[in-house]
């Protein structure tokens, strides 16, 4: 007898405990996570658009070619190959980490609005988090294409050990100069497009 009052009370005691798996509400996916945020830089398409085909160099150059590496672009879509990057171009490695680096990035901004077509402005995010490049690139307004170097695979190509770093390179994609001496403003980025890739801004 106490046993089938038993059997009678379970499903009743399990109805008041919530535990029946029976609800009126049909069961629906997992809540979604935190839609990822839109990347504030540019494709990275363009860097290679009409890349020149390699070969010697151009009568009168000098300086190393760009590495033959391949970086993932921040916003996706297929890798690029730097040595396929079509010159010139104004390269800056940095890091969100990296207080010099952060202090330039707006500097180097204007420099890619400033350019008119007339070069590219490019950066290589190292040694960082996407997290980080994300919220430095929107604080900052950065737009121009942005390469990831989880590692520093591109630094150790160019045999240096520096941030933030700039790489000028020339119409050919040989590099012309490298710039580890710090944060760069405005007049000395517009002396070494001047100076080393004869642009007058």
């Amino acid at each position: 007898m106490t046993r089938r009052l038993a059997y009678l009370f379970i499903p009743l005691l399990l109805a008041v405990a919530g535990c029946t798996g029976i609800t009126d509400e049909p069961a629906g996916p997992a809540p979604a996570t935190r839609a990822e945020r839109p990347s504030p830089f540019a494709d990275c398409a363009p860097l290679t658009a009409a890349a020149p085909a390699s070969g010697p160099a151009a009568a009168g150059t000098s300086g190393a070619s760009l590495p033959d590496l391949t970086l993932s672009c921040f916003t996706g879509g297929a890798p690029v190959n730097v040595r396929d990057i079509r010159g010139p171009a104004v390269i800056n490695v940095w890091a969100s980490w990296c207080p010099p680096c952060r202090k330039e990035l707006p500097a180097f901004q204007r420099l890619s609005e400033r350019a008119g077509g007339r070069f590219q402005v490019i950066g290589v995010n190292s040694r960082d988090s996407r997290g980080g490049a994300q919220s430095i690139g929107e604080d900052f307004g950065v737009r121009f294409p942005m390469l990831v170097d989880q590692g520093d695979a591109f630094e150790r190509s160019l045999g240096r050990n520096a941030f933030p770093l700039t790489v000028l390179v020339d119409a050919e994609g040989r590099i012309r100069h490298t710039d580890s001496t710090g944060a760069l403003d405005d007049a000395r980025l517009a002396e070494l497009v001047r100076t080393h890739l004869g642009v007058r801004l």
